[in-house]
């Protein structure tokens, strides 16, 4: 179904909000990429109960649900979640995101990723965004690399993935690091190809 109204848009793609009816889409992109995102995110349940619970998390103060679609089509290639987000003297939130096993490696998530960011700095006011990354999640990794995060730290044992507890690196972009970022690579309408290989996946 074509996309009607979003957020921001790429050369390839747009960002918008999740909706109810996304259900099906989201539901059959989940089970196709199960065993793909598993290694990363864990055994995850791919139920329409589930979708429910995850609209209403996304619809609390503290939360922000993202699909990145194809221009045109409307096809959904992405997603990304703003958790945590805290108001006041922080203006923070941290980032999971995911791609899908039949679109992945084609760039999608870069480009998408980058709107995000800029909706995040621009109309949702937040000055810090966090992404936690397994530190042999190396897509992940180059991902937010070449969207201008800086590596902050390392944290042990982080969370509990796969019947283990992961550690992670922290990584982390503020609205300042953001316009830098923006003015060296066109930010946001330059799309940049993501490595073949494992899909970029963060906490969702």
């Amino acid at each position: 179904m074509a996309i009607t109204s979003h957020l921001l848009q790429g050369p390839r793609v747009v960002i918008r909000h999740v909706r109810r009816q996304d259900c099906d889409e989201l539901t059959a992109l989940a089970l196709e990429s199960a065993e793909m995102l598993r290694r990363w995110l864990g055994a995850r349940e791919n139920t329409v109960e589930a979708f429910e619970n995850y609209l209403e998390r996304i619809g609390q103060p503290t939360h922000e649900g993202f699909v990145i679609c194809l221009r045109g089509s409307g096809t959904i290639v992405g997603g990304v979640n703003i958790n945590n987000v805290v108001r006041g003297t922080l203006c923070s939130g941290t980032l999971g995101y995911t791609s899908y096993a039949s679109t992945t490696g084609r760039g999608y998530m870069t480009e998408g990723l980058r709107l995000v960011i800029q909706h995040a700095f621009g109309p949702l006011e937040l000055h810090r965004l966090e992404a936690n990354i397994q530190p042999d999640n190396v897509s992940s990794l180059n991902l937010v690399k070449r969207l201008g995060f800086r590596r902050e730290g390392y944290s042990t044992a982080f969370q509990y993935v796969n019947g283990e507890w992961r550690d992670h690196e922290r990584w982390a972009i503020t609205a300042e690091m953001a316009h830098t970022a923006a003015q060296r690579t066109n930010f946001g309408c330059s799309p940049e190809g993501e490595k073949e290989g494992s899909p970029p996946a963060g906490q969702l």
